[in-house]
This record gives C-alpha cells, sequence and structure tokens, in this order.
C-alpha cells in the first residue's frame, strides 16, 4: 500500500507558510512545512514521494538552488516554485532547472491546489513506472544467459532462424527458449515483450556468446 502523499511547503515567510499548510490541510491534503530549504535537504534523504511547494528567493539556498540539488539527488519529486510579481525570468529559469510548475504571489486558491494535485498525480504515475520497471529487471534476472540472448534478438527484430544462426543453435530451439521467456517475462506477445525491453532499456547493443 502507497503511503499517503506528502506535500513539503518551504518558504521564509512565517504567514506565506502557515497559510498553505492550512489550505491544503481543509483540501485533505497532508502537508508539512520548513522555514528553509537547508532545514528540507535536512530531511530530503527520507524523502521518496509527495511534492514540494518552494519559494523562488529565499536566503541562503534560493528555490533555484534547491531544484539543482534535488536535481543531482536523482529524486523525482515534483517541485512547484512560488514567485513574486515580476519573477516570471526566475520562473522560466525554475522551468528549466525542473520545476514542473510556477504561481505568482498573490495565487489563487483553487489554481494552487489543482498545481498540486497535478504534481501529486505526476509523483503516482513516477511511482508505478519504478515498481514496473523493477519487477521487469527482476524477471530478466531470473533469465538464463541463453534466454537473454534470444530475447535481445527478438526486441532486435530478428526471425527464429536468423536468431538461431547466430547463436548456433536450431531453430526450433529458439522456439523453446522463445516460450520460456514468453512464460517467464509474463508476456501476452511479442510486442509485449518488446515494450518491457524497451521499458527496461535493452533494445541496444549486440548479443554475447554463450550457453
Amino acid at each position: 500500500m502507497q503511503p499517503e502523499p506528502i506535500v513539503y511547503v518551504i518558504d521564509d515567510d512565517d504567514a506565506v507558510r502557515q497559510s498553505l499548510e492550512f489550505l491544503l490541510k481543509t483540501a485533505g491534503i497532508s502537508a508539512r512545512s520548513f522555514e528553509s530549504a537547508k532545514a528540507f535537504l535536512e530531511v530530503m534523504p527520507q524523502i521518496h514521494s509527495g511534492c514540494v511547494i518552494t519559494d523562488v528567493r529565499m536566503p541562503e539556498i534560493t528555490g533555484i538552488d534547491l531544484l539543482h540539488q534535488i536535481k543531482e539527488s536523482k529524486r523525482d519529486i515534483p517541485v512547484i516554485v512560488i514567485t513574486g510579481h515580476g519573477d516570471i525570468a526566475l520562473a522560466v529559469e525554475a522551468m528549466k532547472v525542473g520545476a514542473i510548475d510556477f504561481l505568482e504571489k498573490p495565487f489563487d486558491d483553487d489554481l494552487l491546489l489543482a498545481a498540486v494535485r497535478a504534481a501529486l498525480n505526476t509523483d503516482a504515475d513516477m511511482a508505478k513506472h519504478k515498481a514496473e520497471l523493477a519487477d521487469i529487471h527482476d524477471k530478466l534476472a531470473a533469465l538464463s544467459n541463453r534466454e537473454r540472448q534470444v530475447l535481445e534478438g527478438l526486441v532486435a527484430g530478428k526471425a527464429n532462424k536468423v536468431i538461431a544462426f547466430d547463436l548456433g543453435i536450431s531453430p526450433r530451439t529458439v522456439e523453446i527458449y522463445r516460450a520460456n521467456l514468453m512464460t517467464k517475462m509474463s508476456a501476452n506477445s511479442l510486442s509485449d515483450l518488446v515494450r518491457m525491453a524497451m521499458t527496461a532499456g535493452i533494445l541496444e547493443g549486440p548479443s554475447k556468446s554463450g550457453s
């Protein structure tokens, strides 16, 4: 069961922080606030889901700096930045660094909640993709060396006869490996197998010889 998503509010202005946290909780969204990016970064290693709302102008570590650090940490946490009037250049810079949305102060409550819900949906999609990828890698790890070679031949679009010639085995043996592959990968069709291979990023690269 997935944990309840949390919105992490980062702003050095107490009033803005409290207002945002109240708005989110009133809408039934869990929220946790931080008075600085530094305070958030101290707990970020324990955070793997949810989304961040951060002011773009903050002392010490700015919202842009924070975006860079989140990106470098390779955490897929969606970030919404809040900008003051006239900070469009900063907002654009934030989007280039990885922010998924920005809102200008004073922002409309409904717009902010819509942005947060979109961010949380994005986060849920990311979590689903990660789970699917982990499952595919587990199945790939269970393949024998020869099954992996046949899989690479199939996703490269090669016919059974060509794969058999490349590997020095009979076409009938390739068919057996192919049937085993479909079972082990829980694939319903060749296209399903190709999709899994693309998701796992194994379409490129030549097959290695082996038994």
